[in-house]
């Protein structure tokens, strides 16, 4: 009988349980009350309780974890500093999505080289999300693949799709099963409707296959995740941060009986694809808020130990330290900078109070 299965596979390798890998790396005291806590304080940002501003900051993608660890010291001491008016969770993304080929990310690929040992790239995920854990550093990061979460999950504090996949139903699936508030970015093109239709199937109950904690295939039942945002990120037409912009949105999220719960995204689109517009792009959000527009929440920056970006190449121990190899970045001592300009200006407005700890 002719061969009708498998035609273009060319082999299936075995993959560690979540349950296992978990029982290697547990979570631990300390880095469970940094993602309770974490969740716990955007919630309240949601409800308004907390008038702090949400920062998320960090690289574009995590490549090496000397880097990421040393990134995640020195933010952790600037987010204590700026604490009683900023909120920072550091971004620590693992997984890129392509539009055709490229370096799909430190799990898929962590030795850079193309072998794709995808346990080691799970087993050091894990380890990095729990080291910057335990520093008191909530994490941050995009959910790409629908198994991914059953092996990090417990370790995020904040998660966002993509402007490639919020349009994906399975993501949307995945999303109301995840135990972390999730942002959901507007598409390529600038469309808003595909995020809204995200948000608003995210926090619907849904049945999906998905994978238990042995690895086994399973039925996933969620209950819906409420706690959505929109994400701003410009699109073909340009950026979407201006006021005008931040309107348009908080009107549709009305319309739609959702929260106008807002996030802008500092770069991609709304830089013009130029990381150094960024400041430029994050004191235009900041001065909105300050002009009392509280339906901005937060805002992302990419930013690394070093500005710019660096092509992978053929040789990873060539590579520069503490620079992207994926989208560009602003330099530590800009972003050290940016969040102790923000702190002062929100400090001096007195629209922000600060909280008894």
């Amino acid at each position: 009988m002719q061969r009708t299965q498998d035609i273009h596979v060319r082999s299936l390798t075995p993959l560690v349980s979540p349950r296992d890998i978990k029982e290697f790396l547990p979570l631990s005291e300390k880095a469970c009350a940094t993602v309770v806590s974490g969740r716990d304080a955007i919630r309240a940002i949601h409800r308004r309780e907390d008038p702090r501003l949400l920062v998320v900051v960090g690289p574009c993608s995590i490549h090496n974890e000397q880097s990421a660890i040393e990134y995640a010291q020195r933010i952790t001491e600037v987010a204590y500093r700026v604490s009683e008016r900023i909120l920072v969770v550091m971004r620590v993304y693992f997984e890129k999505p392509r539009t055709t080929i490229g370096w799909k990310g430190l799990i898929n690929d962590p030795h850079l080289d193309g072998s794709f040992d995808l346990s080691a790239g799970i087993h050091k995920a894990r380890e990095i999300l729990l080291r910057i854990n335990e520093m008191g550093m909530p994490c941050a990061t995009e959910m790409l693949d629908p198994i991914t979460p059953q092996y990090t999950a417990d370790l995020v504090t904040w998660a966002s799709l993509g402007a490639r996949t919020t349009e994906s139903q399975t993501h949307r699936q995945m999303a109301s099963g995840l135990s972390m508030p999730v942002g959901f970015k507007n598409g390529t093109d600038g469309n808003l409707q595909v995020a809204l239709d995200a948000m608003e199937a995210a926090r619907h109950a849904h049945a999906f296959l998905g994978i238990d904690a042995d690895g086994q295939t399973c039925i996933v039942n969620t209950t819906g995740n409420p706690d959505g945002q929109l994400i701003l990120r410009g699109g073909r037409s340009g950026p979407n941060y201006g006021p005008e912009h931040i309107a348009e949105a908080r009107a549709m999220l009305v319309k739609r009986n959702l929260e106008p719960h807002i996030l802008v995204d500092c770069s991609h689109a709304n830089s013009n694809k130029d990381y150094r517009n960024q400041p430029a792009v994050m004191r235009d959000v900041v001065k909105q808020r300050l002009e009392g527009n509280h339906d901005i929440l937060g805002l992302m920056i990419e930013s690394n130990l070093n500005e710019g970006s660096q092509p992978l190449g053929d040789d990873p121990s060539a590579l520069k330290y503490g620079v992207s190899i994926t989208d560009s970045c602003i330099g530590w001592e800009q972003t050290e900078a940016l969040l102790d300009e923000t702190y002062a200006q929100l400090a001096k407005s007195g629209q922000v109070a600060a909280l008894s700890k």
